[in-house]
């Protein structure tokens, strides 16, 4: 792959590309569990599922660690997980001249859909451990993301403060983004008070919104249909990040910068503009708020490219970015392992100035993750 291009102002970095959203993973149930408390050893790992799957839903075969045949599912034919072989996750990085990648875990681990909330916290606990000990070890360029269970806001608030000062640490992560209320709401703020303090950023991803205790992802219900879900999904972001700029979190922890990952962007600029025109008229609801809601997003908020959809003429969605500025607010992800994996050559549509493809691919991720130009500085 070419090297993302350099700007002027950019000519002494050495990055090129930073992937905001690789799913590692452990290779069989046994393996994570082996992390829980004796308590839940029984137990294993369980967790609510997607109600529905399809043809598209399998994995990179190199991905899987051993037996790389593929079924339904995303699995392999001996049960194993995707992003469960180093080999390939580490080939990924180098086919791609990814100098840094954010591991995210295995995307089916539904923490925040789990009704029991303490075996929620314990498996999200088990899979930072594990992620800390199996993977991190492995290579420079890994970055970690602690996962949390939101409906145990103080006791992954005390988790953030005990594991967050490890120096690859860079991150926590909602492994969802429809939660049983908006993830907004004061009753979370302990979470986004502990990732400020530790200097960390949040993470959102979409995972299986819409399972087990979770809201559906649309105001019309659960979808019964992939092509629902993965069509309308984007509105759960959308409910999201209404939620943080509105209950005034922005406002509350303004140290504190939020990544949407992998729910696309597309939606970006109508919730912008529309949001900055309600407030206009209804600010009194809200008097909490010092600035515009566009301000606080494009001052806190950041946005991954996968997956990119791309209309007919891609040069249209070049003129939608340049209409909201994307350049300031994405920041690029492959998505790997996963069947629509993104490769940094085919991420972005044409049209785009050097500069622009620069800060998409790797500066604005440096700037908003603090990064160094040699990860071993990061030691």
């Amino acid at each position: 792959m070419a090297q993302a291009p350099q700007t002027k102002d950019d000519a002494e970095s050495s990055l090129s590309v930073v992937d905001c959203d690789l799913h590692q993973s452990y290779a069989t149930d046994d393996e994570l569990a082996a992390y829980l408390p004796k308590r839940y050893q029984s137990r294993g790992v369980v967790i609510p599922e997607l109600l529905f799957r399809h043809e598209s839903s399998s994995s990179r075969p190199d991905s899987f660690r051993g037996d790389t045949s593929s079924s339904e599912g995303g699995y392999n034919s001996a049960g194993v997980y995707p992003g469960s072989s180093k080999d390939g996750v580490i080939n990924h990085l180098d086919e791609n001249d990814i100098d840094y990648a954010f591991l995210t875990h295995q995307t089916d681990l539904t923490i925040n859909g789990i009704p029991n909330t303490d075996y929620a916290f314990e498996l999200a606990k088990a899979a930072n451990e594990y992620a800390m000990e199996e993977w991190i070890p492995e290579d420079e360029r890994f970055l970690m993301s602690l996962f949390v269970a939101m409906e145990e806001p103080e006791k992954s608030a005390e988790m953030i403060r005990e594991m967050g000062d490890h120096p690859r640490v860079k991150q926590v992560l909602i492994q969802s983004v429809a939660g049983r209320n908006p993830f907004g709401q004061e009753y979370y703020w302990p979470v986004y008070e502990a990732a400020e303090e530790m200097g960390l950023q949040v993470g959102l991803h979409v995972s299986s919104t819409g399972t087990g205790t979770m809201n559906p992802p649309t105001a019309a219900g659960h979808p019964t249909t992939s092509v629902e879900w993965g069509s309308v999904v984007p509105a759960a972001y959308m409910g999201t990040l209404a939620s943080l700029v509105a209950e005034g979190v922005l406002e509350k922890y303004p140290d504190l910068g939020f990544n949407f990952i992998e729910g696309g962007y597309m939606w970006v600029p109508h919730l912008i503009w529309r949001m900055d025109n309600i407030w206009k008229a209804a600010r009194s609801q809200v008097p909490w708020l010092e600035k515009r809601p566009s301000e606080y997003i494009y001052d806190q908020v950041r946005f991954t490219t996968q997956p990119a959809h791309f209309p007919e003429d891609p040069r249209r969605l070049t003129k939608l970015m340049e209409a909201f500025d994307a350049e300031k607010l994405l920041m690029f992800s492959s998505d790997y392992p996963h069947h629509d994996t993104d490769d940094p050559d085919h991420a972005l549509p044409p049209g785009l100035s050097d500069e622009a493809e620069a800060r998409i691919y790797y500066k604005n991720a440096q700037e908003f993750y603090d990064l160094p130009d040699d990860p071993s500085d990061l030691e």
